[in-house]
C-alpha cells in the first residue's frame, strides 16, 4: 500500500512560538520552514509514500514546498490544525477516493523514510491508526486505510484522545526519527543529536553563529 501524507502547516511568522526559549521572533520561521522541508523531502523519499499535500496558506512555504514536489492545498477552513488536516484528506480523496492517507507532523527534521515506511507498512493492517510522539503524550502520524475517515484529533493529550476514538496505537520500536517532532529547545537538540536533515542543520548552525 502506498499513502498520500497530509501535512498542516500554520503561517511562518505564527509557527513555533514554543521555540522562544532558544530562537529569536527572526530565526523561528527559518527553522519552522527547515523542519518541514527536510519531512517533506525525507517522506517524499519514503517509498512507502505516493505523494504529499501540504496544507498551508503561507506563500513562501507553498513555494519551497511545492519546489521539492509537494502539492499545496490552501487552507480554506483557516480553523487549526485538525479541521486543515480534514479538510486537506477531502481535497485528496475528492480526486481518490479510494486514496490510503496519513496525517504528518510538519515538524521531524530527522525523518528517515526507511523508519516512516515501517510505520506506515505497519499502519496498514488497521482501518485507523497512529504513533505517539516521542514524549508519549501527542501524535505525529496519524494514518486511515481506503474507506476510513481520517478523524485527527491532534492537540493536547492527542495520544489518549486518537486511541479514544479507535485508532490503533502502533507499538513499533526503532523508529525515533518518526516520533521526534520539535516544539521546544529541548526536542531540537533530541532531533540535533538523532541526525537532521541538511535545511535543518543549515538552520541551525545559523542559530549557535547568532547566539556565539
Amino acid at each position: 500500500m502506498q499513502w498520500t501524507l497530509v501535512i498542516p502547516l500554520k503561517p511562518l511568522a505564527l509557527a513555533k512560538s514554543r521555540l522562544s526559549d532558544t530562537a529569536s521572533d527572526g530565526l523561528r520561521p527559518g527553522l519552522a520552514l527547515a523542519f518541514a522541508q527536510d519531512t517533506v523531502a525525507a517522506a517524499l523519499a519514503s517509498a512507502a509514500v505516493k505523494d504529499v499535500a501540504v496544507v498551508t496558506n503561507d506563500t513562501l512555504a507553498g513555494r519551497e514546498l511545492g519546489a521539492l514536489g509537494a502539492h499545496i492545498v490552501p487552507d480554506e477552513p483557516g480553523d487549526g490544525l485538525n479541521a486543515a488536516l480534514a479538510h486537506g484528506a477531502a481535497v485528496v480523496r475528492s480526486s481518490r477516493p479510494e486514496s490510503a492517507v496519513a496525517a504528518l507532523n510538519a515538524d521531524l527534521p530527522a525523518l528517515r523514510p526507511l523508519e516512516l515506511a515501517r510505520v506506515l507498512d505497519s499502519a496498514a493492517q488497521f482501518p485507523r491508526a497512529f504513533l505517539p510522539d516521542a514524549a508519549a503524550i501527542g501524535t505525529t502520524l496519524l494514518a486511515a486505510a481506503p474507506g476510513q475517515e481520517l478523524l485527527p484529533a491532534f492537540g493536547t493529550d492527542s495520544r489518549a484522545r486518537h486511541r479514544a476514538s479507535g485508532a490503533v496505537e502502533l507499538p513499533l520500536a526503532d523508529v525515533d526519527s518518526v516520533r521526534q517532532d520539535v516544539d521546544t529547545g529541548a526536542d531540537l537538540r533530541a532531533a540535533l543529536a538523532l541526525g537532521v536533515g541538511p535545511r535543518t542543520a543549515m538552520a541551525a548552525a545559523r542559530l549557535l553563529i547568532k547566539e556565539q
